[in-house]
């Protein structure tokens, strides 16, 4: 059995990584799955979270916001709709995002207002916290943003 993964993270515009990794936390659309050398083959949705990947001790971090993921026994192949580095993520400016956009799902809207969009942009935005700050991830952060108090989804 291998010792290691390629690990190929790609969106339409570009590359994002192709490494070699010990292992894999992707964020399925109902969870995250933990991926090792010699995994079981299968084809998942995404959600939108932050991935990580371990090379030695150090954990990376990817903000993911949907697509699919290929798993095989020595390759996973995610293909995002949008992906960023941790490296390249302004925190600062997703947690005002993050602010903004909780206060309108809090707000009485209007007739206008699209509460999926919103929802879906909070999960954007928590996303790119996670992979920013270096979040942990797993059960505790969870597949895809829940609503605020309050508000249903």
């Amino acid at each position: 059995m291998a010792e290691a993964l390629q690990l190929e993270v790609v969106t339409l515009e570009r590359s994002v990584v192709h490494e070699s990794v010990a292992e894999v936390q992707v964020p399925g659309r109902d969870g995250y799955l933990g991926i090792l050398p010699g995994h079981t083959p299968l084809l998942t949705e995404l959600g939108i979270n932050a991935l990580s990947y371990k090379q030695g001790a150090e954990t990376i971090f990817i903000a993911v916001i949907g697509g699919l993921a290929e798993v095989l026994p020595d390759r996973v192949i995610v293909l995002a709709d949008a992906a960023e580095r941790a490296d390249e993520i302004d925190v600062a400016a997703a947690r005002a995002d993050a602010d903004r956009v909780r206060k309108l799902l809090v707000g009485p809207g209007d007739a206008s207002t699209n509460w999926d969009e919103l929802l879906v942009e909070l999960a954007r935005a928590e996303a790119r916290i996670k992979a920013g700050t270096g979040a942990a991830t797993g059960a505790a952060a969870g597949a895809t943003a829940a609503a605020p108090a309050g508000v249903e989804a």
